[in-house]
């Protein structure tokens, strides 16, 4: 039961971590200098964007790989809280056909939500530096 579980948890860990990785790269392809410019116009300080970014790239590689996966996904779950607060809350579930709702955003928060409460160890780098919990897989396998 409990290697299913982490099977689990390194789908959510992996998918959740690819995902930001893209959102971040995009940032960056498509003009940060934009990004910054939206940031402002919400009234968010715009260097904010660039905070955010290197949040979601390095966040991103550090889930893929399993390095400080609780840490990393409270980030990204505060992210989500105020990507959904500052900007799709008004803007509806659904969106408005101008900009899409927050339905995304939920899922995202409640990935990176079940992250930090249960973790992931399965084929993650810190699982292999600290060996913690190594036992467990040979008694669950």
């Amino acid at each position: 039961m409990m290697l299913k579980n982490e099977i689990g948890a390194l789908i959510l860990r992996v998918t959740l971590g690819a995902l930001f990785l893209i959102h971040g790269i995009v940032k960056f392809q498509g003009g940060i200098e934009n990004i910054v410019g939206w940031f402002e116009s919400m009234g968010l300080p715009g260097f904010m964007a660039y905070g955010v970014a290197l949040i979601e790239i390095v966040g991103g590689v550090a889930l893929i790989i399993g390095v400080a996966t609780r840490l990393i996904s409270a980030l990204f779950a505060l992210l989500m809280i105020g990507a959904t607060l500052k900007v799709k809350l008004a803007v509806g579930l659904l969106g408005n056909g101008q900009m899409a709702g927050y339905e995304l955003d939920l899922a995202f928060l409640a990935m990176a939500v079940f992250l930090v409460i249960n973790g992931s160890k399965l084929l993650s780098v810190s699982q292999l530096i600290f060996h913690k919990g190594s036992n467990e897989f040979k008694r669950a396998a």
